[in-house]
């Protein structure tokens, strides 16, 4: 059970489906995933919902029978948010709206909403409300009596509230003036990277909260904002690092999730510019969480995504202190013998096997464990890298001309 903390929780049901391209056990995996969301959006989960379905109804996404079920619920326990785990058309929207007297939410807008929450500096307030203006838009119409029965609260902040009394083109409007916004700052920040000198450029790249901040305060000796909730940083921190004689600079970039909204992608586009950028990228792993394979797939669609998936990569598989495996004994359910079983030991053998023995870590950021293994692979493959781009750099390598006459 998830510690709550002393505020005020919104009482929330989270809904899903299974279809023939999502299994009930893929399910149960995205709606844990859905209920972390909610938490860190501010609200409590008290009941599930789903269904098995060939494909989502057209009007209300689930079926009138279990639509009136979720109805019946929300009044028996005064329910004020429900949050479906795909996303949901404008007219789904609309329509269950009015059956159910309370905020609909997908898990687009929960995402835009925590962005919202988390939003720190300017440049980031303004890329999330462009995201979820865009996201709005089509929704506008929809989102009258949907919003005017309930104020603040997850998926009321940002444009939400300002935006609702306007028309459609007041939107547009706000979107193209965001858009030039974006667009002047993105300037800036290139010139910024263009003056950062000769230094290899590293980027912490991963799923939401497998540590990357926590790894980014022990490599850079920083103070990088950590907390156990999703998308805790969404402003690029970087950081100049110096191992043994090897200066670099490290960038901590915001988290990946699957079924990433692209509004997000395209708002956040200066933010992925740092990856895009990047000599190197650390891909760091929760080797504790029992999905974590279907993280680095996730991680690796969105590297796909922006063009960045042909890049040096070290697999950096964090929280090993954290990992717990399955005996035969303990799980009385599984006969044959599948990867939740796996000890550690195994993992490390399977990973180092097809990455190479440099190319997968396994470390704790918290403990430092396995954290020389770490800073040294780092440090050659930055060390690779510059080699390569200033071969004749005496200072950094003043033992390169000798090995170039032994060469000889």
């Amino acid at each position: 059970m998830l510690e709550k903390e002393k505020i005020n929780f919104e009482k929330t049901i989270i809904v899903g489906i299974v279809t023939q391209n999502q299994s009930e056990e893929k399910l149960v995996e995205y709606l844990d995933e859905l209920e972390f969301l909610t938490y860190t959006a501010g609200g409590e989960v008290i009941k599930r919902f789903w269904q098995k379905m060939d494909k989502p109804n057209p009007k209300t996404f689930l079926g009138t029978g279990k639509i009136e079920e979720i109805n019946l619920y929300v009044k028996e326990h005064e329910i004020s948010t429900i949050v479906f785990d795909d996303e949901l058309s404008p007219s789904q929207q609309k329509n269950i709206s009015k059956i159910i007297d309370c905020k609909i939410l997908d898990r687009t807008h929960l995402i835009l909403d925590i962005f919202a929450q988390r939003a720190e500096t300017s440049y980031a307030r303004t890329q999330v409300e462009l995201a979820q203006c865009i996201y709005l838009l089509p929704r506008l119409s929809g989102m009258w009596t949907h919003l005017e029965r309930q104020k603040g609260g997850i998926g009321m902040r940002g444009p939400g509230e300002t935006e609702i009394e306007t028309d459609r083109r007041i939107v547009r409007d706000r979107i193209a003036l965001l858009k030039e916004k974006i667009k002047t700052i993105d300037r800036q920040m290139s010139v910024q990277r263009g003056n950062r000198g000769a230094m290899v450029r590293v980027a912490l790249v991963g799923y939401t909260n497998v540590g990357k901040s926590t790894l980014m305060n022990a490599i850079g000796k920083s103070d990088v904002f950590v907390e156990n909730k999703l998308f805790a940083t969404l402003d690029t921190t970087v950081r100049k690092v110096v191992i043994k004689n090897m200066p670099f600079l490290l960038s901590d970039t915001v988290g990946f999730i699957r079924k990433l909204p692209t509004q997000l992608i395209e708002s956040f586009k200066s933010t992925l510019d740092e990856v895009r950028e990047a000599d190197l990228l650390l891909h760091v792993v929760d080797i504790s969480h029992a999905d974590f394979e279907d993280h680095i797939e996730a991680v690796n669609k969105i590297l796909l995504d922006i063009k960045s998936n042909d890049k040096p990569i070290i697999m950096v598989f964090n929280k090993i202190d954290a990992y717990k495996h399955l005996t035969i004994e303990e799980d009385d359910l599984i006969t044959e013998r599948t990867k939740r079983h796996y000890t550690l030991e195994e993992w490390k053998q399977t990973w180092m096997h097809s990455m190479g023995e440099n190319k997968a870590l396994f470390i704790s950021a918290t403990n430092k464990e396995n954290f020389e293994e770490f800073r040294k692979t780092v440090y050659e493959a930055v060390r690779s890298i510059h080699i390569t781009r200033f071969p004749y750099n005496k200072f950094l390598y003043p033992d390169y001309e000798e090995a170039e006459e032994d060469k000889e």
